[in-house]
């Protein structure tokens, strides 16, 4: 959740110059707005997730379709962060043997930041299942796969994407429900690293990509629809054989003796939670069938951002400013539901979700426009350059 690069700097310009030459210049190249969009749309689609009150997605009921919002945002901002860390690590060329120390600990700056965000927000008993410290731990994940090539990074998250929820739910089937605060926060919580490890690892081999050139961008969309086709279909087959089988099967209590043990793991039935698990496709499922589905609308979401930013750069600006400090705006949105709802409280509304949109897009331009980088986003690119040992 960083920007790809700083935002034009309004501080030598007058007040009264600055909105003009933010119109004229936010979003040109190097920059490429499309991705700056693409977090724009993740943005408000996790309030829409949040305090939105949609229904679930039936994909040909119309009067559902703002159930999009569930899941799908915050695996974009998954893939989108491994593009980040592409574009912030040499873009389509790997970082070289030399750079790689200081590389790395940047990223270790930016992590370890992100990471006491999220802690500061879950600190506040905010309902919101906070995805940040998640988001600190794919920096330091990343590292040591900086100057893998893009056909080995789509190996590797092709791989954990089939091998990495079946993994674990059998795993979770021989421990009859696995505790502890570490398989809490990296397997078997809200958001799971094979999950997530995954889709980062896809978004780094598409970051290595040049996203500027048209047929990459179309690319992006072709391949991003067929994979949440794929997804959708297996998906749609595996819940209907658990609805008629009963797969996805979950265990119940902790075993205390290993006589107990074997008779709670005969009547688990293990293969048909790993079955289950590669067939899960609803939102937040980590089963196989969603880190396919959405993860390849995920792809198919950049790659039309990317391709409509170009023709369309006046009317997405003020979506891009909001895309360009997606840190700073997921911090506001979650205190503000603390705010307004108090500690605990969730104030699910659409109006609020109208409300809220309406402050981030508006919020976001006037700052980007007025004083440049998001607040937070400049505190991360500190302490990146902290650790590294550099200064500004």
């Amino acid at each position: 959740m960083t920007t790809l690069s700083p935002a034009p700097s309004p501080a030598s310009l007058t007040l009264a110059q600055r909105p003009a030459h933010w119109w004229r210049t936010f979003g040109r190249p190097p920059r490429l707005m499309g991705l700056d969009v693409a977090r724009g749309l993740a943005i408000l689609g996790m309030v829409g997730a949040h305090i939105g009150g949609v229904g679930d997605l039936v994909i040909f009921d119309a009067s559902t379709w703002a159930g999009i919002v569930h899941g799908r945002p915050s695996i974009l901002f998954a893939v989108l962060a491994g593009v980040s860390i592409a574009l912030m690590t040499g873009r389509t060329q790997p970082p070289s043997v030399d750079a790689l120390p200081r590389i790395r600990l940047q990223l270790v700056g930016r992590g370890a930041v992100i990471f006491l965000i999220g802690l500061f927000l879950e600190l506040l008993h905010s309902p919101v299942a906070v995805i940040l410290t998640l988001y600190g731990l794919l920096y330091v994940v990343a590292i040591p796969f900086l100057r893998w090539r893009i056909r080995s990074l789509l190996l590797l998250a092709g791989a954990l994407a089939l091998i990495g929820p079946a993994l674990l739910a059998g795993l979770h089937a021989l421990m009859l429900v696995p505790t502890g605060p570490g398989l809490g926060l990296t397997l078997y919580g809200m958001y799971p690293l094979t999950v997530w490890a995954t889709l980062m690892f896809a978004g780094l081999a598409l970051g290595r990509m040049p996203l500027g050139r048209a047929r990459v961008q179309v690319g992006c969309l072709v391949s991003g629809a067929l994979l949440a086709i794929a997804g959708g279909v297996l998906g749609a087959w595996g819940h209907a054989a658990a609805a008629e089988i009963g797969w996805m099967t979950e265990p119940s209590g902790i075993t205390t003796t290993w006589e107990d043990y074997g008779e709670r793991l005969a009547s688990l039935d293990p293969w048909s939670m790993v079955i289950g698990a590669i067939t899960a496709g609803a939102p937040h499922s980590a089963g196989t069938a969603e880190i396919i589905g959405s993860g390849g609308f995920a792809i198919l979401v950049i790659g039309a951002c990317l391709l409509i930013s170009g023709p369309l750069r006046w009317v997405l600006l003020p979506l891009a400013a909001l895309g360009s400090m997606p840190l700073t705006a997921y911090t506001a949105h979650v205190i503000s539901i603390v705010v307004v709802g108090s500690p605990g409280g969730f104030p699910v509304d659409p109006a609020f979700w109208g409300a809220t949109t309406v402050a981030l897009l508006v919020g976001a331009t006037a700052w980007s426009m007025f004083v440049g980088r998001g607040p937070l986003e400049r505190l991360t690119g500190a302490a990146a350059q902290a650790m590294a040992g550099r200064s500004h």
